[in-house]
């Protein structure tokens, strides 16, 4: 049984303008940044009772997302905003005729959601984080700070497209420097407890925790973790890092969200989604604690430091 949705913005009479949420991960973890997402609504006009927004969250389930994205269908909002790849290959699985704009996904075109960036062709538009620029980051900063680094693990939601679409890229970037990858499943407290006792008995090196809001939903347990088992970590979300993570390298997700919001406000006007570009973020922040670095012994190279965006002492 699928239950009713927690709807936003409601008033006595029926608004102009119902938007469907859905997303794979739970409404705790996610809610600051929906925030954003409605604040951006308000910018652009909206009054409270002009707009309707109906959530929907999966909580990690694949069979619950798909089920949620056929009841969003029937309801037949204006529009459907679909939170990470999964969620849109949902939606835009029970709907090909509803606007669809998908926030954060790995690579619209990789994961079959467009035909390309700047001309979708289909009914999902939105905001894609790159993904190959990202991962060859991540390398990048771990093999600075932790010189030793010949093996990675990857800690992500497996069962979701966009994450093993970032995977791939992580392998790629990792192959010609001598660097073995291996994707683990951080969908809830059991695989991460799973997942950690492997990378402690294997030995891995370092650590990459993935964007993906069902693993967000677990962040304390992971940082809490990594801590004891001294493992050097780079994080895709700067929450980590503000929670006792080492250090965070991504675009700020928020502007994803906002974005959104400016997304549906066109199709609102009567823009279609094949006519509106794939946004991707044009900036992405480094952050560090220096905290964390020191109860690891890892030491921060200088020229790291210089780059960074923000440093926690």
């Amino acid at each position: 049984m699928v239950e009713a949705p927690c709807a936003l913005g409601q008033a006595a009479t029926a608004p102009a303008l119902r938007i469907a949420t859905l997303s794979d991960g739970d409404q705790k973890s996610s809610a600051p940044l929906w925030q954003m997402f409605r604040e951006r609504l308000r910018e652009l006009g909206y009054a409270e009772n002009s707009y309707a927004i109906e959530q929907r969250w999966a909580r990690s389930d694949p069979k619950r997302l798909v089920a949620l994205a056929a009841e969003i269908a029937r309801s037949k909002p204006r529009v459907i905003v679909a939170d990470g790849t999964s969620a849109a290959l949902a939606a835009r699985g029970a709907s090909a005729d509803i606007p669809i704009v998908a926030i954060r996904i790995s690579d619209p075109v990789k994961a079959g959601l467009a035909s390309s960036l700047a001309q979708p062709a289909g009914n999902v538009t939105g905001t894609s984080i790159v993904t190959a620029d990202i991962a060859g980051k991540w390398i990048e900063l771990l093999r600075e700070v932790a010189p030793a680094t010949r093996s990675i693990a990857f800690l992500n939601d497996t069962s979701n497209p966009g994450a093993m679409i970032t995977f791939q890229e992580l392998q790629e970037r990792a192959r010609p420097l001598g660097v073995k990858v291996r994707a683990f499943d951080g969908r809830d407290s059991a695989s991460i407890g799973r997942a950690f006792d492997t990378i402690a008995r294997e030995r891995w090196d370092s650590l990459v925790v993935g964007t993906n809001a069902v693993v967000f939903g677990q962040l304390r347990s992971i940082v809490e973790t990594a801590a004891r088992e001294r493992i050097p970590a780079i994080y895709a979300r700067h929450e980590y890092v503000d929670a006792g993570g080492l250090m965070s390298y991504g675009a700020n997700l928020g502007v994803h969200y906002s974005y959104a919001a400016d997304y549906v406000h066109r199709i609102a006007q009567g823009a279609r989604p094949s006519d509106i570009p794939i946004e991707q973020p044009t900036r992405f922040q480094l952050v560090i604690n220096l905290k964390t670095a020191r109860a690891l012994g890892v030491k921060i190279p200088p020229a790291v430091l210089l780059r960074a965006d923000r440093i926690i002492e």
